[in-house]
């Protein structure tokens, strides 16, 4: 019991780091993923939101995914697991937006003709997060204790 935190952060993280070969190429798959969801937001009066540029770029979602997977990682030593619980939640903020999409714009569940595995594995690693946010949930309340104490306390 005491190594499945471990298991899932190396899973998610895995995933995670994979996925930027992809992104951070700029490989052609990536491009089809992000031009039809900039297409969709495009016809919402959100045109460029999915681009290269925009605010939901593949490069802001890799960067968020590579901050994820670090904190997951380094959250395996026992003096960071704080980190873990943080790792956890942005992976959990990005693949909940990648279910999303998947299920809710054109993008569909199989936008590379990959069988559905892309959104298989974001679901995957939506779950695995979502176990560490509650297995880490004690130390995530501190961090957030810790946040609002420095924040409100001026």
């Amino acid at each position: 019991m005491r190594y499945i935190p471990h298991i899932l952060a190396i899973f998610a993280s895995m995933i995670f780091i994979d996925s930027l070969r992809f992104k951070f190429t700029d490989h052609p798959n990536t491009q089809e993923i992000f031009n039809r969801l900039d297409v969709w937001a495009g016809s919402l009066g959100a045109q460029g939101l999915f681009a290269h540029t925009g605010l939901f770029s593949q490069y802001v979602i890799g960067s968020a995914e590579l901050v994820a997977s670090a904190l997951l990682l380094l959250g395996i030593l026992p003096a960071l697991r704080r980190l873990q619980a943080i790792g956890a939640l942005i992976g959990l903020g990005v693949m909940s937006g990648a279910i999303s999409f998947h299920l809710f714009t054109p993008l569909g569940t199989d936008p590379n003709n990959d069988g559905g595995l892309l959104f298989v594995m974001a679901v995957c690693v939506w779950l695995s997060c979502a176990t560490l946010i509650v297995w880490r949930r004690k130390q995530l309340a501190n961090v957030l204790r810790g946040i609002c104490k420095a924040v409100f306390s001026a």
